[in-house]
């Protein structure tokens, strides 16, 4: 189970980044994307610290990915939802 994991959410992450940064301004698709990376972390985390494995070979990238998962999902959040309302923002003293 470790190991097919490990695959599944090394594929998603290779996935996830091509399409995150070809499509910058979907602001939607960068959400969408951003919360099924919540999930694959919280997947993530609970297969690393609750399946048996050893500690070398692919362990260190599985954590590491994780990992990287988090900051993947923090720039998806932050390009999903940053200049959404940037037609509405009034500056104090502009007409």
């Amino acid at each position: 189970m470790f190991n097919t994991v490990f695959w599944v959410l090394a594929i998603w992450f290779v996935v996830n980044v091509v399409w995150m940064w070809f499509k910058l301004d979907d602001h939607k698709l960068q959400k969408t994307f951003a919360w099924i990376n919540v999930c694959a972390i919280i997947i993530g985390f609970c297969v690393y610290y609750m399946v048996d494995h050893a500690s070398g070979g692919i362990a260190g990238w599985f954590i590491a990915i994780n990992w990287i998962n988090i900051v993947v999902a923090a720039l998806q959040f932050y390009y999903g939802y940053r200049n959404q309302s940037a037609g509405n923002v009034h500056h104090a003293g502009s007409n």
